[in-house]
């Protein structure tokens, strides 16, 4: 008889047992239940798995943790991978479309399973059947991910542990690290892609009777470079035609940023100008802003005459003027405007901001 079969048939025999005899609820106490979750984006992403420990034992290329794919003497497999924990399958879950290894994997629950080699990569599976008893019915027809991974040398990890490493915008890397080793698994998220998708949901949905919720469709789209065309569809929803429509400033402005980032800047001209006489004071100053710091400095500097001669003395037009000037490099003449934007700064911390800039000026520092 094995040494597989015998460890797996103790292990069965006693949880079978325990199962029959019990009346009441109790934890497991060799390889107790875990479970870690992660969001990227929208998408959350959880792994259901049991956490057995060392205890002085050797792990890998025995029973507990075997290489390769081998016949573990119970189910249906004649060569299953390691079941990448204890118990019942371990469990990963992704609320959307992921991608792994650079494939795609649909949103579902999969079962985790992990073929050891005893020198180089080891392979992570994704598998279908995530509702069987380990890796006993493991079938190879069953796979929607095969990805090598790297096994990396780390400290003495007492009790298996998945953790979420690396954690960006649009992706991270979840770790399997027990004994001296960890298996990093990278899973990238199209964050974009989901936010859109959800968008349009919302969109055919009772959020989609709203306004605000074609103006911010249609602002994260620009704000990530994608679906533009239909982006402007949304923005012009918002803008008229619709009983929820409205033209403000904001729908105007972000149409024409649509505009200019889809190449149609004649256009986007034009609907900044119609824009313009919608905004505030506060809108057009951030506006001017803008501008300098997409380097057309002369088109800032009209932005802010045009801001003072509607808002005469009005935070922050003088700002807004001083900025103009110095981006101008005409120091002298924005130091003028600084110090009535310091007579009219509404708070303490606008004061602040405005003497530093003063003193920048008074060192020939450009302010922007």
């Amino acid at each position: 008889m094995s040494k597989i079969f015998t460890h797996l048939v103790l292990g069965l025999t006693l949880l079978f047992i325990g199962a029959a005899q019990a009346q009441i609820q109790t934890p497991r106490a060799a390889s107790p239940q875990a479970k870690v979750s992660q969001t990227i984006g929208l998408t959350e992403i959880t792994v259901d798995y049991s956490r057995p420990s060392v205890r002085g034992r050797e792990i890998y290329g025995t029973p507990i943790a075997h290489y390769g794919f081998q016949n573990l003497g119970f189910g249906t497999s004649e060569a299953a991978p390691w079941r990448a924990g204890a118990n019942e399958n371990t469990k990963i879950t992704f609320s959307h479309d992921v991608l792994i290894g650079g494939g795609k994997v649909p949103a579902g629950t999969y079962g985790y399973f992990i073929a050891l080699e005893e020198n180089g990569p080891a392979t992570v599976i994704l598998s279908s059947n995530s509702s069987a008893w380990g890796s006993f019915f493991y079938k190879p027809s069953e796979d929607i991910a095969r990805v090598r991974v790297t096994p990396e040398t780390i400290d003495h990890q007492e009790t298996l542990v998945f953790e979420f490493d690396e954690i960006t915008a649009n992706s991270t890397v979840l770790t399997l690290k027990w004994e001296e080793l960890a298996f990093p698994l990278k899973i990238e998220v199209p964050v974009a892609e989901v936010v859109l998708a959800e968008a349009r949901k919302a969109m055919q949905d009772q959020p989609g009777f709203n306004r605000q919720t074609w103006e911010q469709a249609a602002a994260y789209a620009l704000q990530n470079n994608t679906a533009l065309e239909e982006a402007l569809s949304w923005i012009d929803n918002a803008i008229a035609g619709k009983f929820y429509s409205q033209k403000t400033y904001v729908n105007l402005s972000t149409k024409a940023q649509l505009l200019t980032a889809l190449g149609r800047s004649e256009e986007a001209d034009a609907i900044m100008a119609e824009a313009l006489d919608l905004a505030t004071v506060l809108e057009m100053h951030q506006y001017g802003r803008q501008l300098i710091a997409a380097g057309q400095v002369d088109k800032a500097m009209a932005v802010f005459k045009r801001n003072a001669k509607q808002n005469p003395d009005t935070w922050p037009v003088h700002y807004g003027l001083a900025r103009g000037y110095s981006a101008q490099g005409d120091y002298k003449q924005a130091a003028k405007h600084l110090e009535k934007a310091l007579a009219n700064a509404p708070n303490a911390a606008s004061k602040a901001r405005v003497a530093a800039n003063l003193e920048k000026l008074k060192n020939n520092q450009d302010i922007n």
